[in-house]
């Protein structure tokens, strides 16, 4: 089937660390949308390769295979995962941590005119207490700053939020956020 049949439809959900990107894949995915997680490639090839799977090991194997294996070398296993789940028959798919400008412009080659990005934004100073205080891999003021120049410096993290599609303002409650999603999801006949 040529893809201007297929009536696929991808969503990409991006911002920064704290952004509330996993609540608001979370939310898509309760509705039944197939994710695939960016982070989910490093986690597979880490445990392949036998690597104790901590922030900082995830942060430097991250890091080394695209310095290895080219910046694009997340996002071709992604596009693997995505074409199986089109074979399989899903229409509607959420990606969960596009991270940087090279997986922006490859995703967008792969699947034209199938794709959006939508990126979470909030003030800063609301994002790093949000870090600070969520019971999974929460950060402190300095280690969410030291992340932020990580990502933005090693691994071009702000392009593909710049180019977004659509913003949501998070700045709000988990069920304004989802309402605003919805907004989208409708708009967009997703």
């Amino acid at each position: 089937m040529r893809k201007e049949e297929r009536d696929v439809k991808i969503l990409a959900i991006v911002g920064m660390s704290g952004s509330g990107k996993s609540v608001a894949v979370d939310y898509l995915t309760g509705l039944g949308y197939p994710k695939v997680y960016f982070g989910g490639m490093i986690l597979r090839e880490m445990e392949a390769r036998g690597i104790e799977i901590t922030p900082e090991n995830e942060k430097a194997f991250r890091e080394k295979i695209r310095e290895e294996e080219g910046n694009d070398w997340v996002v071709r296993q992604v596009i693997k995962d995505i074409h199986r789940l089109i074979e399989a028959g899903q229409k509607r798919i959420v990606l969960d941590g596009v991270y940087s400008w090279t997986e922006y412009v490859t995703l967008k080659k792969e699947f034209p005119g199938e794709l959006t990005f939508v990126a979470l934004v909030l003030p800063k100073k609301l994002r790093y207490r949000r870090v600070a205080e969520r019971p999974e891999r929460p950060f402190n003021h300095t280690e969410i700053m030291e992340r932020d120049r990580s990502e933005i410096e090693n691994l071009e993290k702000g392009g593909p939020i710049a180019a977004a599609d659509y913003y949501i303002l998070n700045d709000g409650t988990i069920e304004e956020t989802n309402v605003k999603i919805d907004k989208i999801l409708e708009e967009i006949e997703f």
